[in-house]
């Protein structure tokens, strides 16, 4: 009988030759077994393999999304790896710079370095976790924010000995943030600010939202105004159909769209307002409807100032043309006059009728620059009289001026002295009379002056407000001694003495060396 071997496993049956061949059998049997495992096993790594350099890339191609960068630290061998997206974070080239624990503090941003060097140690020291914003400087200067991340591995005797983590690129989303704010503090200042109404409305003209000073302007709360859902509810019925036409025209219209109007309102206490509105149609946006907004001033003050000015406006013109009705009349008073001075004469030259209706002209002339005055001053009630003397002293040299004489004017004129009509239209008529007749008839030689002087007198010592010297003088030939200013026949000295007369003044008549006419006369204050 044979020997029966068992050996590794594998029983071997004797020494026979078939015995030798089974063994063979389950050898080759086991190494084809085990090829076919090696080969499974080999195409799992490689599976294994691609998954994780597609991860490897997912994770790369993330980081590059998110502008986060992962990095390690290995705190016992100070190695500091980064990942592809930190170095452009940084703005640094992989070949080239060697990432080290002091090396990445020169990128920290000078006033940051502190702040992040104790974040780090308090993280190590198991104090705090590593998480906080800071800003570092990139290879090229540019200031950027980042967002920092950390984790500290310990040993089993609770010694730091790894640390890693994730840095992110804020900086356009701080930026977006910082707007945002910005905004938000804006709008929330400009409501707090704001002294009308600001609110909402859906495509249907539903109030949505309602903020500002809606007690104060409506005496309805927000709530209450809310609940009303339409702000048509309280506009006051006659300006209703106006208003109901604007929205009409703003619900048809295409966005955008604005426009402005002002209605009243009837307040919850019954009292009636002026508010003014400016509207708008904004677009919806991502197939959202459009939406209304409108801030709502309230201008009942404004518009009854502006009402108010309109009746002063009238009065005034009323006022302006009552004057210059009496001033026509004065006109053809003057113009009777003159014609006076003809009626008993039986000849009567052309110069002569030239120049009467000169004279008349003239003195037309002064009474219409007061008007001139009166438009270009600041009020309708009193002028200017300097400025005013100047202008007609001026007009009448410039219509008596005679070639073969050079005559000068010498003007000393109080200023701000303002006259009410009353008072300046007969001063004026007499500024007129008295520098045509010096300018006519005083020079016999080439040269001479004409001075008008206006001041206020002194009385007790002391300058009055009220009481006024004007004084026309020339420097010529002189007023005949024979001429009573009481008794002329000259219709243009008739005139002074009337219109003396007519302001309460008193008129002197001085002759060495030409002729001085001095008048004083009192005139209120401008109030």
């Amino acid at each position: 009988m044979g020997k029966n071997i068992r050996s590794s496993g594998i029983e071997i049956i004797g020494d026979t030759p078939w015995g030798a061949r089974l063994c063979q059998f389950e050898l080759k049997e086991s190494y084809n077994h085990l090829e076919e495992l090696v080969q499974e096993r080999t195409v799992q790594l490689e599976k294994a393999y691609k998954r994780l350099k597609e991860s490897e890339i997912d994770l790369s191609e993330a980081q590059k999304m998110a502008h986060i960068g992962s990095w390690k630290w290995d705190i016992v061998t100070g190695e500091l790896y980064w990942s592809d997206e930190l170095y452009l974070i940084f703005g640094l080239d992989p070949q080239e710079f060697r990432p080290a624990y002091n090396s990445f503090f020169n990128y920290i941003h000078p006033g940051d370095r502190d702040f992040v060097d104790n974040a780090i140690k308090k993280a190590l020291n198991g104090e705090q976790l590593y998480d906080n914003d800071h800003r570092i400087i990139s290879a090229d200067g540019e200031e950027r924010i980042v967002h920092s991340h950390g984790e500290v591995i310990f040993d089993e005797k609770n010694t730091p000995v790894r640390m890693r983590g994730t840095l992110q690129d804020i900086t356009e989303r701080t930026k977006i943030e910082d707007s945002l704010l910005l905004s938000e503090e804006r709008y929330r200042s400009f409501i707090q600010n704001f002294t009308g109404i600001a609110f909402q409305q859906d495509e249907d003209l539903n109030l949505e939202f309602v903020k500002g000073n809606v007690e104060e302007i409506t005496g309805y709360s927000e709530e209450e105004l809310m609940s009303k859902k339409r702000w048509r509810k309280i506009v006051e019925k006659q300006d209703l159909p106006l208003f109901l036409k604007k929205e009409r025209e703003i619900k048809n219209a295409r966005s955008p769209y604005s426009g402005k109007l002002s209605y009243r309102i009837r307040c919850k206490d019954g009292k009636i307002k002026w508010v003014h509105e400016v509207y708008q149609k904004i677009p919806g946006k991502n197939g959202r409807p459009d939406n209304h907004q409108s801030t709502i001033t309230d201008v009942t003050e404004r518009i009854k100032a502006k009402e108010t000015l309109v009746k002063i406006e009238d009065a005034r013109k009323k006022e302006i043309h009552h004057r210059i009705k009496n001033n026509l009349q004065v006109i053809s008073s003057l113009l009777d006059l003159q014609a006076e001075t003809f009626n008993h004469r039986e000849t009567v030259t052309a110069p002569e009728i030239l120049e009467a209706f000169r004279e008349s002209q003239n003195r037309v002339i002064s009474m219409s620059l007061i008007h001139e005055e009166l438009y270009r001053g600041e009020g309708t009630d009193t002028l200017n009289f300097s400025v005013y003397l100047r202008k007609l002293a001026e007009k009448l040299l410039q219509t008596y001026s005679l070639s073969n004489k050079n005559i000068s004017l010498f003007m000393n004129l109080e200023e701000n002295a303002f006259f009410n009509m009353d008072v300046a239209v007969p001063l004026g008529i007499i500024v007129n009379e008295l520098v045509s007749n010096s300018i006519k008839h005083a020079f016999t030689e080439q040269n001479g002056e004409v001075q008008i002087q206006l001041f206020r007198e002194e009385q007790n010592n002391e300058i009055h407000k009220s009481l006024f010297s004007l004084t026309i003088s020339d420097n010529g030939k002189g007023i005949s001694e024979n001429i009573e200013l009481g008794s002329v026949k000259s219709l243009g000295l008739q005139l002074v003495n009337t219109l003396v007369d007519q302001v309460d003044g008193e008129i002197e008549l001085e002759r060495a060396g030409g002729t001085k006419f001095r008048i004083t006369f009192w005139a209120a204050e401008r109030s």
